[in-house]
């Protein structure tokens, strides 16, 4: 007799528990190939073939896009499904129709219908929460589900999907010891995710990486955007509550998420959109600026560059790579008064990088945090690596005490930041707000 589950809570402690889960325990749950996901959605009628899809790659900006991509299209008035992770607070974050997470139910019911079938593929965490995923999309009747991979390209899970439309992002450094150890090793990975077919939009390419998409490309019969090179935007004007862009067809929209990078995205974007408008889907300028400008509250996403207070400015970012700290080191400082940093990490990040970013940020005080997860980087280590390259600072064992630290530093002229890994915000929205 198989186990069966009646409560939430249990359901997500088997779930979190019994599978592997790399946002837990980081490389040892990592299952490249699609055999597993292919049996297991096909032991589910194959849900993700009852609707269109949208595939987004990318080491940095997936999420933003993937989230005001669904923005836009649920503007239009369609109903839209959103796969994204990893989740901040709730596990139900991973999957939305129209904003609206899975139900507490409807996850009890998977679970336990899974279970009850007694497979023998054994599934990763990642795997089975997809096929939930894709399994409610389908029974919701979603019109589009835009689908954001996990890690890397050819080889995420949801790389079984057939979409309409492909969006790779930008390449840097992330995940080396799966991806590779070069950029043109990790473009291929990304690249994997480029059908026969099927348009892709690549956000950021140069050099060898573009070299990659291209021949990719060729080679499957795509055609390819480089949305840097058309774009649509003429301008754009940094605000600290919004980003203005000035475009050649939709007039000025006001994006929600801010910052310098978000402008990439917004090219990005916008290009994906006019190739759905040319495959028929419905939309108006009028949908196009209501999802740049409504993007958080259609769908729910948090963790961008998420002002939570003034006096002092308290400011969280999930960014944790060194292309995401390219543009955040330089938006921090310009915060105002004294930063005060509250950061950690996970313990399979190379961090050297960051931490060099970090330390060109003026007027810094810096309080390193340890995440409430298995990977999390020890604290006390983080200190030691930090003060290597000359940063200094106290260590806390939980990201309360290292805020609780900060906020009492502070003054009502000064910022503070939380970040380093989307661990350490997960924490902070969870116990400090």
């Amino acid at each position: 007799m198989s186990e069966r589950f009646t409560s939430y809570e249990d359901t997500i402690e088997w779930l979190f528990g019994r599978l592997a889960v790399f946002q837990r325990d980081g490389g040892s749950a990592y299952k490249p190939g699609l055999d597993t996901a292919l049996a297991l959605s096909a032991s589910f009628g194959n849900p993700e073939c009852d609707y269109k899809t949208i595939h987004i790659a990318g080491t940095n900006g997936k999420g933003s896009t993937a989230h005001t991509l669904a923005a836009i299209l649920q503007s239009s008035g369609y109903k839209v499904g959103l796969y994204t992770s990893p989740h901040l607070v709730d596990f139900r974050e991973r999957m939305r129709v129209n904003g609206m997470m899975i139900s507490k139910v409807e996850v009890i019911d998977f679970v336990n219908r899974f279970l009850e079938r007694g497979l023998p593929v054994k599934p990763s965490f990642f795997e089975l929460t997809m096929v939930m995923a894709f399994e409610f999309f389908s029974k919701s009747d979603v019109d589009v589900a835009v689908i954001e991979t996990g890690l890397g390209g050819r080889l995420d899970s949801t790389n079984i999907i057939t979409p309409c439309l492909s969006l790779i992002t930008n390449i840097s450094f992330d995940h080396t010891q799966f991806l590779g150890n070069t950029l043109e090793a990790i473009a291929a990975e990304k690249a994997g995710i480029i059908k026969c077919g099927v348009p892709v939009v690549i956000g950021e390419a140069s050099g060898k990486v573009r070299t990659v998409f291209e021949e990719t490309a060729v080679d499957r019969n795509a055609p390819v955007i480089f949305a840097q090179e058309g774009s649509e935007i003429i301008s754009t004007d940094f605000t600290d509550d919004y980003n203005i862009y000035r475009c050649k067809t939709y007039g000025q929209i006001d994006g929600e998420l801010t910052g310098e990078w978000q402008s990439r995205n917004a090219a990005t974007i916008l290009e994906a959109v006019t190739l759905l408008k040319q495959q028929g889907f419905e939309i108006s300028d009028e949908a196009v600026n209501n999802g740049f400008a409504n993007v958080c509250e259609l769908t729910g996403l948090a963790g961008r560059w998420m002002t939570i207070a003034k006096n002092p400015t308290i400011v969280c970012d999930t960014g944790h790579n060194t292309g995401g700290w390219q543009y955040l080191s330089q938006r921090i400082a310009i915060l105002p008064g004294i930063r005060h940093m509250v950061i950690g990490f996970v313990n399979d990040k190379d961090v050297s990088g960051i931490l060099e970013m970090m330390k060109t940020i003026p007027m810094t005080k810096f309080y390193f945090a340890q995440a409430s997860v298995t990977r999390a980087l020890l604290s006390h280590e983080l200190k030691r690596l930090a003060e290597n390259i000359g940063i200094y600072g106290n260590d806390y064992d939980s990201v309360r005490s290292a805020y609780q630290a900060a906020l009492s530093d502070a003054t009502p002229a000064d910022s503070i930041f939380i970040g380093g890994s989307t661990f350490i915000v997960a924490d902070f929205l969870a116990e400090c707000i």
